[in-house]
């Protein structure tokens, strides 16, 4: 059974994109970014986008029956990988603990050239 998570942005009917997708017991969670109601969360500062994208991450993985401590795989991407530091920190605050697989990666630009961090995470729900 497939459930599409949305998070009401125009954007995933424009593009043809969910938040997130469940199937069974994984959940997929499309990259996120800071942007919040249309704006970017912390401006030039990835650690604080990193929290930001890692919190919006968490609620598509609440819609869809999931905890961040079901969280197996994350896919970090960075504009600037000197920064790898802040945006490692950032995330071992939330996944210290859980460490799922990680790949962190410097690309080219994303979508909006504000966003200097973009997250993907995969989940499989685990008990009953």
């Amino acid at each position: 059974m497939r459930q599409n998570i949305s998070s009401g942005s125009p954007w995933e009917g424009q593009i043809g994109y969910s938040r997130a997708v469940k199937v069974g017991q994984v959940v997929h969670v499309s990259g996120t970014t800071a942007t919040v109601n249309g704006e970017v969360v912390g401006e030039g500062d990835a650690a604080e986008q990193t929290r930001a994208a890692l919190g919006i991450i968490r609620q598509a993985l609440s819609t869809a029956g999931a905890r961040l401590e079901d969280v197996v795989r994350t896919r970090i991407y960075v504009t600037d990988i000197t920064r790898w530091a802040e945006v490692g920190r950032a995330h071992g605050e939330v996944f210290g603990e859980i460490r799922p697989a990680t790949t962190m990666v410097q690309v080219a630009a994303l979508i909006d050239p504000l966003h200097l961090v973009e997250i993907e995470a995969e989940a499989v729900i685990q008990g009953g």
